[in-house]
């Protein structure tokens, strides 16, 4: 399917998806400062240059990747002080809506430091959100009449524990309500008995969350047998710059990756997951097309400044090779 007809597809969709709505739910927002030096010296003063803030956090770059494909969703998320603040009003001046919980402690600025060389990443752990906010969260979730599907991205800030996310799947599937999860935490393996819509490890995660170490093809399969058969509808399995692979308990399928010169890795994995969201979603059979357009983004994303702005998407879509695997 060529581009252009691709975008057709999406507004198709838009119109089907008007009644419902995907949620994106980021419990630790940041804005992100990237910014970029020619070298650092200690005890120097090291001018920077290029600098670049954006509203953040995994959920929220979701949203923004989806809005740029024509799919609408809502962002959720816990926000507190002048920087929480600007986080929300700068996705409404975006038209995107946002149903924030407040905190009374500041969200987080994270650094992301490009010196000519590579990448430098100064993360904080983030604001402290406690049960009577998380509960608020939990309602919300419980009475949202237009949320359909949600997508949680990202770490847990001080005050949740890790069962936050199970009292959250546990509501989603009395409501009927899809789940796709991008987490890091070992909790993953304890949610998978909630049957999410999609999980989107990467092979480092599989390793440190269920101790299997991935050196071949051989070994992803087992990996993606696994994973169905522990309750995970689909996954998308990321390999960096190798690549990524795609099941649907099915059919397994290979993606290749667009090589790109590394400028900031903070928002590529969110914009890959949103965009193959933004066509799979709606038609899940369209696995080829989805997983072009999550290489092109993903990559595209990473020579950029936080999310950029999409310019070579089309065709870096072009040079993705995808490759049904044989069982």
């Amino acid at each position: 399917m060529e581009y252009l007809s691709i975008m057709k597809t999406v507004k198709r969709n838009c119109i089907l998806w008007r009644s419902s709505m995907i949620y994106t739910l980021t419990t630790n927002p940041a804005i992100d400062m990237n910014i970029s030096t020619k070298g650092m010296e200690r005890a120097k003063v090291n001018r920077t240059f290029d600098t670049v803030y954006t509203p953040n956090g995994k959920g929220v770059n979701v949203t923004l990747t989806l809005k740029h494909y024509g799919v609408d969703s809502t962002v959720t998320g816990f926000f507190g002080g002048f920087s929480g603040k600007y986080i929300v009003e700068e996705l409404e001046k975006r038209q995107v809506p946002v149903k924030p919980v407040w905190v009374d402690d500041t969200t987080r600025i994270n650094i992301f430091l490009n010196d000519g060389e590579g990448e430098f990443k100064f993360v904080n752990s983030g604001s402290f959100v406690g049960r009577d906010q998380q509960d608020e969260m939990l309602h919300l979730f419980e009475t949202a009449e237009d949320l359909s599907c949600l997508v949680i991205s990202g770490s847990l800030p001080p005050g949740i524990e890790p069962s936050f996310y199970e009292s959250i799947l546990s509501i989603c599937k009395k409501r009927g309500v899809d789940v796709v999860l991008d987490i890091s935490s070992p909790k993953l393996k304890d949610l998978l008995k909630y049957e999410p819509l999609l999980i989107k490890p990467n092979d480092e995660e599989i390793e440190e969350i269920f101790g299997i170490k991935i050196k071949n093809e051989e070994d992803i399969l087992h990996v993606l047998t696994f994973l169905k058969e522990q309750g995970a509808r689909n996954v998308l399995l990321t390999l960096g710059s190798k690549g990524a692979y795609f099941s649907n308990g099915e059919d397994v399928y290979y993606s290749s990756s667009q090589p790109v010169k590394l400028l900031s890795s903070a928002c590529a994995g969110d914009a890959a997951l949103a965009s193959f969201l933004s066509l799979w979603l709606g038609h899940p059979e369209n696995v080829e097309d989805a997983l072009k357009r999550s290489a092109a983004t993903g990559a595209n994303v990473a020579e950029s400044n936080a999310l950029g702005d999409f310019a070579k998407v089309d065709t870096y879509f072009h040079n993705i090779k995808i490759r049904k695997v044989e069982k």
